[in-house]
């Protein structure tokens, strides 16, 4: 008779869906039904995280003669075969339900419930998988072990769903690509092709929306042609095995020569789809969209954009007048500490005023009358083509709509509380060691002035004249001074003259 009656494994879901990420706990209970007494080694359950790859490449050749092809003697056939496998462990979590100390536990019977809680590592992980060549598996397995018996063991799989995500915003942005093509020998022309895609990330169930814009200008039929593909890369020992599938495969109506037109295309997500994986080493799965104009005897040309697949509710799922980024739709600027709200976004360069004309401009008044009462909870409004303001949201009443959201102050405001933090004290320094006093630089030898020359003596015969300080410009009713009374002869002079 076994002492055993069940063993069984549950835990408590976080979500509708059941899934488990980054950082979340797992918690649950262990339910042990036994028929009689038993002795018990170890009782504990474990949570694990693994990634396996494993597959093979097979080549066979044969010669008429029965030898293969590297010289030695078969039955006619030869095999040769490669086989690849890698393995990743991401966590392994154990608990166990007796103290791991205790040997030979006796159990009475009847039946025993133990409680468990797990706490799954922060950390990039991919999500659960599972294709050809390769899986992510993440489970609980709760193990007893008794002597001499068969070990008791029961798993229990768990969905996870990695948050692992960077920049999630700037995936919810649009996507356009262009391409264009010279025609060859069979046509004359080009046709150019414009491709916009109203974001990067989505989740199962979620549509793409596609718009192409088509100029048709040779001579040629076309026919536009819409794909959703998906593919898997699995690595190990340096090489690498793909797979690749359609999901989806759309083709429009045939495009004439010489012609322009828009197409439109809805594509929609199956909710059995796995998310995008780019955060394991050993497999990757990748999405991408590949839009294109099926030719006749030419190359096609394709627009090629990369799509992100998301968990479902991950992604905030833009609206009609909201934009898809950290900011609401209209914000101008950045985050503002202003306590004033920002002007309300118009369509026009500046705002439009009541006494506008019809070209927004400011000009002649479009009408004499007064403006219409304000009424408390209503805004003003302005006369202006429709559409030209943005919606506001249900939140805001006023005539304002502050779009740009505040950041809080880093020290808070001065209103928010009494007490007024003093900004942080600046560091003490330490008065530098003073400088070594340099010794004065010898006096240099007094330096003798130069002996003094005795003045020129003018010659004793002359008789001196003031004549320097004489203006003879400013005298013009005197006569000049004489020859003699300038130059006078002196009396050796005179005597060498005889």
């Amino acid at each position: 008779m076994p002492s055993i009656q069940s063993l069984t494994l549950t835990y408590d879901a976080l979500n509708e869906q059941g899934t488990f990420s980054e950082g979340d706990t797992i918690s649950g209970k262990v339910t042990l039904a036994l028929l009689k007494q038993v002795k018990v080694n170890s009782f504990f359950i474990k949570a694990t995280g693994d990634a396996n790859v494993h597959w093979t490449d097979g080549s066979s050749g044969s010669s008429n003669d029965g030898s293969s092809n590297d010289g030695s003697s078969n039955d006619g056939s030869s095999n040769n075969t490669n086989t690849y496998s890698a393995h990743k462990r991401y966590f392994k979590l154990k608990q166990f339900l007796f103290p791991e100390t205790s040997k030979d536990t006796v159990l009475p019977k009847g039946i025993h419930v133990y409680k468990f809680s797990l706490n799954i590592p922060q950390g990039s992980v991919p999500s659960s998988f599972k294709g050809l060549y390769g899986k992510i598996v993440y489970k609980l397995e709760a193990k007893l072990s008794r002597s001499w018996r068969m070990d008791q063991s029961v798993e229990q799989k768990i969905l996870f769903v990695s948050r692992c995500y960077p920049n999630l915003h700037s995936l919810m942005l649009p996507q356009i690509g262009a391409t264009k093509k010279e025609m060859g020998l069979f046509s004359k022309g080009q046709a150019d092709m414009e491709v916009t895609i109203d974001r990067m990330a989505y989740a199962p169930g979620e549509t793409i929306t596609v718009l192409a814009k088509i100029n048709n200008s040779s001579s040629s039929e076309m026919t536009p042609k819409f794909r959703l593909g998906k593919k898997v890369i699995y690595r190990a020992s340096g090489s690498t095995k793909r797979e690749e599938c359609t999901i989806i495969k759309v083709v429009e109506n045939r495009i004439q020569a010489h012609t322009e037109l828009e197409v439109r295309c809805r594509m929609k997500i199956p909710l059995d789809q796995t998310t995008t994986i780019q955060n394991c080493d050993i497999l990757s799965v990748e999405y991408h969209l590949k839009a294109y104009l099926d030719i006749s005897f030419a190359f096609d040309p394709e627009v090629l954009f990369p799509v992100v697949v998301v968990p479902l509710g991950f992604a905030p799922v833009p609206q009609p007048g909201v934009a898809a980024g950290p900011y609401p739709a209209g914000a101008v600027g950045g985050p503002s500490n202003s306590d004033f709200p920002s002007p309300v976004v118009s369509g026009h360069p500046y705002p439009v005023s009541p006494s506008s004309g019809r070209s927004g401009n400011p000009g002649a008044p479009m009408y004499s009358a007064p403006p219409p009462p304000v009424y408390p909870g209503n805004p003003m409004v302005f006369p202006c083509p429709p559409s030209v303001y943005p919606a506001q949201p249900a939140h805001v009443s006023g005539a304002y709509n502050n779009q740009v959201p505040e950041i809080p102050f880093p020290y808070g405001t001065p209103f928010s509380s009494s007490v007024i933090h003093p900004p942080p004290t600046a560091p003490t320094f330490q008065t530098p060691p003073a400088a070594p006093a340099i010794p004065p630089a010898p006096s240099l030898p007094a330096i003798n002035p130069p002996p003094s020359f005795s003045p020129f003596n003018v010659s004793p015969t002359a008789p001196s004249y003031n004549l320097m300080n004489t203006d003879f410009l400013s005298q013009s009713d005197e006569a000049p001074p004489a020859y003699t009374l300038l130059f006078p002869s002196t009396a050796t002079d005179k005597s060498d003259a005889k």
